[in-house]
């Protein structure tokens, strides 16, 4: 007698319906929307099933569904986009909890991480907050943690990182409208995290917030991040990197959109660097930062760096900030490369207008700004302004049509201003002032085209 095969088509069937038949057994979940399905789907886990696939339907739970890796081996929420969980409780609607404790290096992995933990992933899958502390996913003690094709939203935080997890990749997910924070480094130990690909918006608390902790190696790459703070709440940020009690470096922003809204104090993107040094007891002012290729606009300041070392800042666009496309406080080693800080008239509307785009570096020092476009700064007393600097090293920079002074040096030391074009054409009758130094000493100022009025005093520096 010859064997039959069996089409792959109905074998791919089968294991489908065999999938749902769980769902739809009598001590299964329901999937209606309507009934408590804690109990159901934490049984599910606890069976060391591991592969959990949620077909179409509304998973109503009231408490977080717990997955001890270490207890349940490996384990995955898969959806084909159909399903949903709705979070009715406090708490995350799903918490991976791991004891991976060593590092990135494999020879640091426990076998027992290796056997049972790598690789908690959730995708395909929805999560909907219906309490007002419901979060999303939250994980610790994870290596390889994987959220892929994941919506989140009404939750207070999205994805919550807590404790020590390493290599997280968080991709083409939907992470929408949150009370609290989309994705939240919340003082936790991380090396090596991925953000791609994903949209990040109208989080109340934030898009992305590093707060404290140890965390190193972070790629945020090709996201649509905005409108993440909410009038009359803290200043805060789409991007959000805060080293105060702790430390992050080795941070890369790239191809991004990160836009909206305009609160007061608001950011695109903050890096407070000042935090805790290697050393017990010490300090130290952290960076190791590349923020690049990106669009910029719409909030009351694009760029906030305050306390950060080794910064690099190039091929941006910047426009429509209501305060400051780029202020820059107490910084050092900051390298600003190529850069657009423009205003675009197909953007004259509502708003827009009232835009002042101005550029602002206050005690900062050691720093190199090249090959930066400035245009049509309104109503600040100056388009870029240098306060109390020391050895910066402006060259081949072009400012262009701003209302008040062009470049404003405040008690430079020992700068160096060349190659620049700064000029205003406008036809207005009122006089105009390309350069204004006050005070300072040691500064060379070379092989500029100035096209109004200087003002370098004798005791500033040299004019060449």
């Amino acid at each position: 007698m010859r064997s039959r095969t069996i089409p792959a088509s109905i074998a791919v069937m089968s294991l489908v319906l065999a999938s749902a038949a769980w769902n739809r057994s009598a001590d299964g979940p329901i999937g209606d929307g309507k009934a408590d399905d804690t109990e159901a789907l934490q049984r599910l886990i606890n069976s060391g099933k591991g592969s959990i696939h949620l077909p179409e339907g509304t998973y109503r739970i009231t408490k977080p569904l717990v997955v001890d890796l270490n207890k349940l081996g490996y384990t995955a929420f898969t959806a084909d986009g159909t399903a949903q969980i709705v979070m009715a409780g406090p708490g995350p609607a799903i918490r991976f909890t791991g004891t991976h404790d060593g590092t990135a290096a494999p020879n640091s992995v426990k076998p027992n991480v290796w056997d049972k933990q790598r690789m908690p992933t959730v995708s395909g899958l929805e999560i909907v907050g219906a309490h007002p502390e419901a979060d999303g996913i939250e994980a610790s003690g994870t290596l390889m943690l994987t959220l892929h094709r994941v919506s989140i939203r009404e939750c207070r935080h999205g994805v919550h990182l807590t404790k020590r997890n390493r290599n997280v990749i968080i991709s083409d997910c939907h992470i929408y409208s949150n009370r609290g924070i989309g994705v939240f480094y919340d003082d936790v130990n991380l090396h090596q995290s991925n953000i791609i690909g994903s949209h990040i918006s109208y989080c109340d608390g934030g898009g992305i917030v590093c707060r404290g902790g140890e965390v190193r190696n972070v790629q945020i790459t090709g996201c649509d991040i905005e409108a993440n703070m909410k009038a009359g709440g803290p200043p805060t940020a789409n991007v959000f990197i805060d080293c105060t009690n702790g430390s992050t470096a080795e941070v890369t922003i790239t191809g991004c959109t990160i836009q909206h809204s305009n609160v007061p104090d608001g950011a695109n993107v903050r890096i407070h660097g000042a935090g805790t040094g290697i050393r017990k007891g010490t300090t130290a002012n952290w960076g190791h930062i590349t923020i690049g290729n990106n669009v910029f606009s719409d909030v009351a300041i694009n760029l906030d760096l305050k306390d950060c070392r080794g910064v690099t800042v190039t091929g941006n666009t910047f426009w429509m900030a209501y305060h400051y496309n780029l202020r820059a406080k107490n910084c050092e080693q900051l390298v600003m490369g190529a850069n657009v800080f423009e205003r675009n008239p197909a953007y004259d509307y509502g708003t827009s207008k009232d835009t002042v785009n101005a550029i602002v570096f206050d005690s900062c020092r050691d720093c190199t700004l090249s090959g930066l476009h400035v245009h049509g700064v309104h109503t600040a007393a100056a388009a870029v302004t240098l306060d109390k600097c020391s050895r910066m090293n402006l060259t081949s920079c072009s400012i262009l049509d701003c209302e008040g002074v062009g470049l404003l040096l405040n008690e430079p030391k020992n700068c160096r201003v060349s190659d620049c074009l700064i000029r205003h054409d406008g036809d207005e009758k009122k006089e105009r002032t390309s350069i204004q130094v006050v005070g300072g000493a040691g500064n060379l100022f070379a092989d500029n085209s100035f096209g109004n009025r200087v003002e370098i005093p004798k005791e500033s520096g040299t004019v060449r």
